[in-house]
């Protein structure tokens, strides 16, 4: 029987962690087949606090992680794929089929950008391709970037990006922005921003970093080389929430809801929510480690009251 379970090993995890550790809920975290979260796939971190140079991306969650260790937080390498938030105490089960009880439970498992699942993208993310304009846009001061989509993601990576670019050009599929009209006037006002329509991104080009992108012409066919030294992909997150519908009330996107008044509390007392899997909009890490520190928080208050610690 665990106090405190928590599934998910990025920021909001780790952080969640650390402060349920201190508050002697000796919390068990799930850290997932692929541990670390987003972080491990980022090479220079800058804006995360405490760092005098850039940090990397994975060095940054080890750090955490041997903070944790120290703590005594535990670790199961495995993943939650089934859940009963339904009585108490919870239950949740591995994918190697191990049930695990707790009185409390939070869940920070994260989102995961969605990528072209280019070869030649995944051979140079992190050295010119991103999916995080805030995360990467200051190391393209004055450069020519690339941003894929048509939605309002597109446009606020772009709208974001130009602040610091020397051109930013939105690739999309269609002839027309799938973004709101809002959205698409922001953009449309920067003179940065350029478009190129019914085209597709066939292969990210260069070897140690971006130098350009091939496309193609989806209407006549025709292949075209566009130069750039940032390669953004802006086609949205998915939420790790899957293994969660019918137990937490969700939007349409799968990003789980919390209650009016609450960042972390989910319509379930005593399981509470942390990270990107709530939030779409900031997406930083310095913000899911708040949502973890706050889950954590809630997590002793409510045990508490319960008179379970």
């Amino acid at each position: 029987m665990e106090r405190c379970l928590i599934i998910g090993s990025g920021c909001a995890g780790l952080t969640a962690g650390i402060y349920s550790s201190r508050a002697n809920l000796e919390p068990l975290i799930i850290g997932g087949l692929s541990p670390g979260g987003q972080l491990m796939l980022t090479s220079d971190v800058e804006n995360y606090p405490g760092f005098e140079k850039a940090v990397q991306g994975p060095d940054l969650m080890e750090t955490m992680r041997r903070q944790c260790d120290r703590l005594g937080v535990r670790f199961l390498h495995d993943q939650i794929d089934r859940v009963d938030f339904h009585t108490r105490p919870f239950r949740c089960w591995t994918s190697e089929a191990k049930e695990i009880e707790a009185h409390s439970v939070i869940v920070a498992t994260g989102a995961n950008a969605q990528w072209l699942g280019l070869p030649s993208e995944a051979k140079l993310r992190g050295r010119g391709v991103s999916a995080c304009a805030v995360c990467d846009g200051f190391f393209f001061k004055g450069k020519d970037i690339v941003v894929v989509g048509g939605g309002d993601t597109a446009m606020e990576e772009a709208t974001f990006l130009a602040n610091f670019a020397s051109s930013v050009t939105v690739i999309h599929r269609r002839d027309k922005l799938r973004a709101s009209a809002a959205m698409q006037e922001k953009a449309r006002r920067q003179q940065k921003i350029k478009f190129i329509w019914d085209s597709a991104v066939l292969e990210v080009m260069g070897e140690e970093t971006v130098s350009g992108v091939r496309l193609k012409n989806l209407k006549t066919g025709a292949m075209s080389n566009f130069p750039c030294a940032g390669f953004f992909v802006a086609i949205g997150h998915e939420p790790a929430t899957a293994f969660l519908k019918g137990h937490l009330p969700m939007d349409d996107k799968g990003y789980i809801l919390v209650e009016p008044g609450s960042q972390v509390k989910t319509s379930i007392a005593g399981v509470f929510a942390a990270g990107d899997c709530v939030d779409h909009r900031y997406r930083q890490a310095v913000t899911a480690a708040g949502f973890g520190c706050m889950a954590a928080l809630e997590a002793r208050w409510w045990l508490e009251e319960q008179g379970l610690l």
